[in-house]
């Protein structure tokens, strides 16, 4: 048997795909100046994250061409279009517009042609400015998208901080999570959500999780009622979001069960699809769970780094049967 052992656990709860951003919404981050003629927007949604250059389009290539993504024309494809003759470019921009994309964009605050606003305004396509260099401007522009499109889904359990690893605690109600969280406040660690945790898959291998909004900073103490960690803690208390790296299961001290002594073994809960390191903490009257969540952090930590102090007993173990 190989020293470490993988357990995945099935898939927690279903995925939420959100929907298209409004294009107003892009225009008002990015502070983006119309130059078209105020053609109407209120239907406009992205629901792409990627951005195209239309550099090929503008050559007459259109195979594989995504119409459905913002579109951001840059310091390359102007001075190309410049050198055009106005046929060219009244042919190009005829056969560009058709494909009717949410918009366009140019960086840089270039200056469109009067030939170019005109075909824009007949296929009702808006041209917008941006100041922005456009390697700069497409970054931000997909960035902001993946966080805004990302695939989410809400945990019940608990979100902190603790030493800067993002710590889901879960279990059935009753078993101590927000307990164990207004510990871990007390003793300088961040409060993110409690009761309802919203994750997102924002990258292939990131996971953030944040609260909602209703239910922001407030903690529910079952015998005591609702607190307000922000106003109790301070602000240094509480973060709005934080990346997802262990889970921790709280469940009652079961005696038929085994639970792992060694931590050669390792399980993962699957969220979004993305394998999350998972530990199972069995809890009974005396345990302090504060100082076992800490401790699961900073070894997670420090697995991260290179180093597993299960290894290390491992590897010394087996050098003592050697000897």
């Amino acid at each position: 048997m190989s020293d470490v052992e993988t357990i995945v656990t099935p898939k927690m709860s279903e995925t939420q795909i959100p929907p298209p951003v409004p294009l107003g919404t892009l225009i008002k981050e990015f502070e983006l100046v119309e130059l078209s003629n105020h053609i109407d927007i209120s239907n406009v949604g992205i629901a792409h994250a990627e951005v195209n250059r239309p550099g090929l389009q503008l050559a007459g290539f259109y195979k594989h061409f995504e119409r459905t993504r913002v579109q951001v024309m840059g310091q390359s494809e102007y001075a190309y279009l410049r050198e055009l003759s106005e046929n060219e470019r009244d042919t190009i921009f005829s056969t560009y517009f058709k494909t009717k994309p949410p918009c366009l964009i140019i960086s840089r605050g270039l200056i469109p042609t009067e030939d170019m606003l005109i075909h824009a305004e007949i296929h009702q396509v808006p041209i917008y400015s941006s100041p922005w260099v456009t390697s700069e401007l497409i970054g931000e522009i997909i960035r902001t998208l993946k966080i805004k499109l990302a695939p989410r889904v809400t945990l019940h359990g608990v979100l902190i901080d603790i030493y800067g690893e993002g710590v889901v605690i879960m279990g059935e109600s009753g078993v101590g999570k927000s307990e164990t969280a207004l510990e871990l406040v007390k003793r300088g660690h961040r409060l993110v959500a409690d009761d309802a945790v919203e994750v997102s898959k924002i990258a292939n291998n990131t996971l953030v999780g944040t609260c909602p909004k209703l239910i922001q900073y407030f903690i529910e103490l079952r015998g005591i009622g609702i607190i307000d960690v922000r106003q109790m803690f301070g602000v240094e208390a509480v973060k709005t979001n934080q990346v997802i790296d262990i889970v921790l299961v709280l469940e009652h001290w079961d005696e038929k069960k085994q639970y792992d002594r060694l931590g050669l073994s390792e399980e993962y809960r699957e969220i979004l699809g993305n394998n999350v390191v998972a530990h199972t903490i069995p809890i009974r009257p005396g345990r302090n769970l504060a100082i076992i969540c800490e401790a699961a952090a900073v070894n997670h930590r420090q697995k991260k780094m290179g180093y597993s102090a299960a290894k290390e007993l491992a590897e010394r173990l087996k050098n003592v049967v050697k000897e």
